[in-house]
């Protein structure tokens, strides 16, 4: 198989994904793995996952990173670009959505909004320090009440009187559940309740002060909580469309962004994920800024360094 291919990579808190694209844009292979806590090692997986789904004769010539860590995998890869999730999820979600004007997406620990007009964004907004308007509280949630997050949405579906919980923290709201459990609730009441005060809470936290119009697309993991969908499609009173392709749809950007910008003659090479990476944080003593600096290596050769704020 011919032709110019290029890789994008979302590296989030919880979860690491990654696309190859052909030269139109479409995914020929993909992967969705958990980050647990190094981003690094996940990457390698997934370089990994993603070389076992190419043909042999396939090269990659332009390389994206974006997510929380994609300062530390784009000096990893040798990224073409190296961008912010709201530029990443806006490229991504144009090319296959042109006529999208809100864009919600919620992950394990981070979600934003996106509100984009004839094609460019207009405004967007992330969420702060608080994880009720989260995956990661539904999955402790679920945890608490004997379920996997893949069983949520179905059991939220069944209910005809969800349970009405605090949506303003994730203490509040589990103290709740746990006080409604003990009364008596039904327990797809109690799953129900929980996928609302998910969708209020973000709606109030993230989305506050926007002006939601369609077509609205969600994304992001806890997209595929039909529960969640519900909720917020009662909230917002339209319908909101979930794709497939919605949780890569950050990889999705990246990709197409280096695609743009890459200027690399030789294909990217797959045994960088076999080298030996090793980080190094230190105080910065030179000022008074005492700055927190962290050094990034390959094989004992620095590759990139950041935390300065004085540019010593």
């Amino acid at each position: 198989m011919g032709g110019q291919f290029s890789l994008g990579i979302d590296i989030g808190s919880i979860s690491t994904k990654g696309v190859v694209l052909d030269d139109t844009g479409e995914v020929i292979a993909s992967t969705y793995l958990m980050t647990e806590g190094n981003p690094l090692v996940s990457v390698r997986r997934l370089l990994g996952d993603l070389r076992a789904e190419m043909a042999s004769d396939m090269e990659i010539h332009a390389v994206g990173t974006t997510g929380s860590a994609r300062r530390l995998i784009g000096a990893m890869v040798g990224a073409d670009a190296v961008k912010n999730e709201i530029t990443a999820h806006a490229v991504g979600t144009l090319s296959r959505h042109p006529e999208v004007r809100t864009i919600l997406e919620i992950g394990g620990q981070d979600a934003k909004i996106i509100l984009i007009r004839e094609g460019v964004v207009t405004d967007y907004a992330m969420n702060t320090l608080c994880a009720a308007g989260t995956g990661a509280f539904l999955s402790s949630q679920a945890g608490r009440l004997g379920l996997t997050v893949e069983e949520m949405g179905e059991i939220a579906l069944r209910s005809k009187a969800p349970s009405r919980l605090a949506a303003r923290c994730t203490v509040f709201a589990e103290s709740d559940l746990i006080h409604k459990a003990q009364m008596g609730h039904k327990r797809e009441d109690l799953v129900a309740g929980l996928c609302g005060a998910v969708a209020a809470n973000y709606l109030g936290n993230v989305g506050k002060g926007k002006k939601i119009t369609s077509p609205v697309i969600f994304q992001g993991g806890v997209s595929l909580n039909a529960g969640v969908v519900r909720a917020l499609e009662r909230e917002l009173g339209c319908e909101i469309l979930v794709e497939a392709e919605g949780p890569l749809m950050g990889a999705i950007g990246a990709a197409l962004l280096a695609r743009d910008r890459a200027q690399r003659e030789e294909a990217f090479c797959f045994d960088l994920a076999d080298c030996d990476y090793q980080t190094r944080a230190e105080i910065c003593g030179s000022c008074g800024n005492q700055c927190e600096v962290v050094s990034f290596y390959r094989d004992g050769d620095l590759l990139d360094a950041w935390g300065t704020r004085c540019g010593k």
